[in-house]
């Protein structure tokens, strides 16, 4: 899409017209991409971006590196949201491979399988799965009954998704403006590592850009959310009722308990430990610590507060 048919909304004049083939992040944004800058903690990355076009406040303008076009708006976040549609994939595809599914492989009864879909050895797929478009599965899989699987989703080999999961629906997205909530759309996927197992009634949302990723020997349990952009570690152990908000990242080997729950654009450093019905609201930078409480403190600390709690207490009368 031309950048002028984005930017004519905005009052902004492109003298140079280029082709923007999508939106992404400022991090990851690349040539031909337009991306956004809403806060004024993420403008020190604005010098480095690659992107070719920004959605941007004027008062930021002199910080757009000069191979990168402003677009000035009132407010980037809704004027992004309003562009994710114009690179909104088809619901379906109408046109492409018929699936690829190897011979050792065992497709099950009343299973729907996509366009351009690629199932490996060995792999199992039971009754009631529906498989999207563009997914791939890998080899020694096991897909139990009705586990939904949107287009995009990829899943390495030697996984299991228990029944009733969904991988790559819409994340919780929407800009407001006006009293209206407006849509983001999601078009980024699912990626699903080696070696990961995935517990029954479990949400994973796909991408707004790029992918919502499983690090290979995730054990993830039964009931838990996984928003869009979250990034889940080697290793990671994420026990039943946990939910996970937009962007954040759980470093290799992390442990998180039962009923917590984790802020966004938050990250947890490796090998952390966070007890159940915790809430992380900070980023933890130390590895090899455990935490515990609502907000998160160190588990030392939350003991030797509740002790003194309990001192506090009259003492139970006979």
């Amino acid at each position: 899409m031309k950048l002028s048919h984005i930017a004519k909304d905005y009052g902004t004049t492109i003298a140079n017209d280029i082709e923007i083939t999508g939106l992404n992040d400022i991090t990851h944004a690349t040539v031909g991409q337009i991306t956004f800058v809403d806060n004024t903690k993420y403008q020190n990355l604005l010098a480095n971006t690659k992107a070719s076009a920004v959605f941007i406040k004027h008062e930021l303008k002199h910080l757009c590196p000069k191979d990168c076009i402003a677009i000035i708006c009132d407010d980037p976040y809704v004027a992004m949201a309003k562009t994710t549609k114009f690179f909104a994939k088809s619901l379906y595809k109408t046109d492409g491979a018929k699936p690829h599914i190897d011979p050792t492989a065992t497709i099950k009864e009343r299973v729907s399988i996509g366009l351009d879909v690629a199932i490996g050895r060995s792999s199992v797929v039971f009754d009631g799965v529906f498989i999207g478009d563009d997914v791939t599965i890998g080899a020694n899989c096991i897909i139990y009954p009705n586990v939904t699987i949107y287009s995009g989703t990829t899943i390495g080999d030697d996984s299991i998704i228990h029944a009733n999961t969904v991988l790559g629906s819409d994340g919780f997205g929407f800009a407001h403006e006006g009293g209206k909530y407006i849509k983001i759309h999601h078009n980024g996927i699912v990626a699903i590592g080696r070696d990961v197992e995935i517990g029954s009634n479990t949400s994973i949302d796909k991408a707004v850009f790029g992918a919502t990723t499983i690090g290979d020997g995730a054990r993830i349990d039964n009931l838990v959310h996984i928003a869009h952009n979250c990034r889940i570690g080697r290793g990671v152990i994420i026990t039943g009722q946990c939910g996970f908000a937009g962007s954040s990242t759980i470093g290799d080997y992390t442990i998180i308990g039962s009923q917590s729950g984790v802020a966004g654009h938050l990250s947890i450093a490796p090998h952390t430990t966070i007890s159940a019905r915790s809430g992380v609201t900070k980023t933890i930078k130390d590895s090899h610590r455990q935490y515990t409480g609502f907000p998160h403190m160190e588990h030392k600390t939350w003991l030797k507060i509740q002790s003194k709690i309990a001192k506090l207490l009259p003492k139970d009368r006979k």
